[in-house]
């Protein structure tokens, strides 16, 4: 669990990790340089889910990699009922595509990542955070007060 403490005194507890895989994570079906890394590191505060619809294959190569089993979810309302069934108050999507903003909206914490795919304008203004690639927005879950500082009224 990650716990993000806010300067009104509440909290968030963020179990989950809900991640779309090709464009966020991936680029033609190829994990981006240190992603392998950075979530083994994440993987002992939040279980993490990894959605994909598979676009580019090479799904067996990047579960090996990752050490966990992709979720075959491909659809938007499917990704948002994936998140609400786990607990939205208690998850963190992330995610690029047309497709993932329904769950980047549905989600405690939604960010969109801007990375060498592009980033659809639905997922944009569906997060509550945009970042310049994946590395940043994992690493705001390592440093809870990066989003503190960007989302504080």
């Amino acid at each position: 669990m990650i716990g993000v403490a806010w300067p009104d005194g509440s909290q968030w507890e963020l179990r989950h990790l809900c991640l779309d895989l090709n464009g966020t994570l991936a680029l033609d079906g190829v994990l981006l340089p240190g992603v392998a890394e950075a979530l083994r590191d994440l993987g002992q505060d939040l279980e993490i889910h990894l959605l994909t619809a598979g676009t580019h294959g090479g799904l067996d190569e990047v579960e090996s990699k990752l050490g966990l089993q992709a979720v075959p979810i491909g659809r938007g309302p499917e990704k948002e009922a994936y998140v609400a069934q786990l607990g939205a108050e208690r998850c963190v999507a992330v995610g690029n595509g047309r497709n993932d903003a329904a769950m980047l909206r549905r989600a405690r914490l939604g960010v969109a990542v801007l990375g060498p795919e592009g980033l659809a304008a639905d997922a944009a203004q569906a997060a509550d955070i945009v970042v310049a690639d994946i590395l940043t927005g994992l690493a705001l879950l390592r440093h809870p007060l990066r989003m503190v500082a960007t989302l504080r009224p």
